[in-house]
């Protein structure tokens, strides 16, 4: 598991190599991830846009980015946390991801970035 804070915002990520859906043979490596939104801050906010960077190990990558995340736009209270699972696929049994989602501050108005912290996704099978 990785993690990251930004303006009180704590996001960790971890993620599962998922062999049923995978097809090697084809070179399709499906990963899972976790991903846990943690507002550590004292006003509450809420997530309005994602912005992922998906990159497979032989240097290829693309940009994911739209609204919310799992079709929601969560209000995350003080203290509070939102949890969600999503999934990517790879070109290649390696691949790694980050990026930001931005939020805004329900108090103050303010529009700001957190980090999503990089992490890799690896095929079990590639590790000696």
């Amino acid at each position: 598991m990785v993690s990251a804070v930004t303006k009180g915002i704590e996001i960790c990520v971890s993620s599962v190599f998922e062999p049923g859906f995978s097809k090697p043979e084809e070179g399709h490596y499906v990963f899972s991830y976790q991903v846990k939104i943690h507002n550590e801050g004292t006003s509450n906010v809420q997530l309005l846009k994602r912005y992922w960077n998906v990159t497979d190990s032989d240097g290829t990558s693309h940009i994911v980015e739209g609204e919310g995340v799992v079709g929601q736009q969560p209000i995350i209270q003080s203290g509070e946390f939102h949890e969600y699972q999503s999934g990517t696929y790879f070109k290649t049994a390696i691949g790694k991801m980050n990026g930001f989602y931005t939020f805004k501050n329900l108090e103050t108005e303010e529009v700001f970035e957190a980090e999503i912290p990089e992490f890799q996704m690896v095929a079990p099978f590639v590790l000696n």
